[in-house]
C-alpha cells in the first residue's frame, strides 16, 4: 500500500508541476477550434515526456529508500557494515565515480539495486537478505554489478530512452485521434466524443510499444553491467553471485528501481518484452563466453 501511494503521488506531483510550468511559460493549448496546434503538441509531449522522465530521475534516491525504507549509511556501526562501504569505495574508485550513498533496507528477498541522478551522487543499496545468504565473494560482485550501472550512466540513458518514446507516444496518439475524428467521423470543429477515445486507446497499444522498446534497451544494458561487475569483483565471483541468485529465485523490486536491480523476473514468450532483466541463465552463459 504504501509503495502504492508513493507511485500515485510522485507521479501526479510531477503532471502538477509540469502542467503549471507550461502554464507559466505561456505555452499555447494543443487543442482549439480548428484542431491540432502540432507546434504546441510536440512542445506539450516533450514537456511531459521528458519532464517527468527526469523529475523521476532527479528524486529516484528519495523515492527508493522511501518505497523499501533503505538506511543509508552513515557511519559503520559493525564489521559487515564497513565492509561494504569499503567495498563500494574501492570499486567507485576503480570505476572513476564519486561514493555512492550505501545504504542496506530489511527485506528476505536476496537484491540489491543503484539508482540516483548521475555518477557522483548516486545511491547503491542491498538488501538484509542478499547480506544473509550470499558470501562476501558474491555480494562484492553484486555490489560491482551495481557500481557499473552507476559508471555506465544507465539511468540517465534510461531516462533519456524513456523521454524519447514517452514524447512520440502523446504526439502520436494524439495525431491519430485527430484524424479518425476528423476523417472518420467527419467533426468539422472542435473536437468530437472520438478524438478521445482513440487518443486513449492510441496512447495504450502505443505505450506497450514504447515499452517493449525500453525493455529491450534495459536487458543489453544488464549484460554490461554484469561485465563491468566481473571487470570490478572477478569473472568468477560474479558468475557465482547469478548462480546464486538462481537458487534464491528473488521477488522482483518496484517498478521505478527494478531496472537497476541485480536479479529481475522469469518468463518466456511474450512475458519476455516486457522484462527488465534477461534471464539469469544467459547472462551467466554471456559471461562463461568471455574471453
Amino acid at each position: 500500500m504504501k509503495r502504492i501511494f508513493l507511485f500515485l503521488a510522485t507521479n501526479l506531483a510531477i503532471v502538477l508541476v509540469l502542467s503549471i510550468s507550461m502554464r507559466l511559460l505561456g505555452v499555447e493549448p494543443y487543442l482549439n477550434e480548428q484542431g491540432l496546434n502540432l507546434n504546441a503538441l510536440l512542445i506539450f509531449a516533450a514537456v511531459m515526456g521528458f519532464g517527468g522522465s527526469f523529475i523521476s530521475l532527479a528524486i529516484s534516491k528519495w523515492t527508493a529508500k522511501m518505497s523499501v525504507g533503505a538506511q543509508v549509511i552513515e557511519t559503520p556501526s559493525n564489521s559487515e557494515e564497513f565492509w561494504l562501504v569499503e567495498t563500494v569505495r574501492r570499486q567507485a574508485q576503480a570505476a572513476g565515480i564519486g561514493m555512492p550513498e550505501v545504504a542496506i533496507y530489511d527485506s528476505p528477498e536476496v537484491n540489491a539495486f543503484a539508482t540516483g541522478m548521475n555518477k557522483n551522487n548516486a545511491l547503491v543499496a542491498v538488501s538484509t537478505g542478499l547480506l544473509r545468504n550470499m558470501s562476501r565473494d558474491e555480494a562484492e560482485a553484486v555490489l560491482g554489478h551495481e557500481v557499473s550501472h552507476v559508471a555506465n550512466g544507465d539511468m540517465v540513458t534510461l531516462a533519456l530512452i524513456q523521454g524519447v518514446v514517452n514524447t512520440f507516444v502523446m504526439f502520436l496518439s494524439r495525431v491519430i485521434g485527430h484524424v479518425v475524428d476528423r476523417v472518420v467521423f467527419k467533426t468539422e470543429r472542435g473536437q468530437g466524443p472520438a478524438f478521445f477515445v482513440t487518443m486513449i486507446v492510441a496512447e495504450l497499444v502505443l505505450g506497450i510499444l514504447a515499452s517493449i522498446i525500453v525493455m529491450w534497451f534495459s536487458r543489453q544494458r544488464e549484460f554490461r553491467a554484469d561485465r563491468g561487475g566481473a571487470d570490478l569483483a572477478g569473472r568468477q565471483k560474479m558468475i557465482a553471485a547469478l548462480q546464486a541468485l538462481q537458487r534464491a529465485h528473488p521477488a522482483p523490486l518496484p517498478d521505478k528501481m527494478a531496472a537497476f536491480g541485480i536479479s529481475g523476473g522469469v518468463g518466456g514468450g511474450l512475458k519476455r518484452l516486457f522484462m527488465t532483466h534477461p534471464p539469469l541463465e544467459e547472462r551467466i552463459a554471456a559471461l562463461q563466453a568471455a574471453t
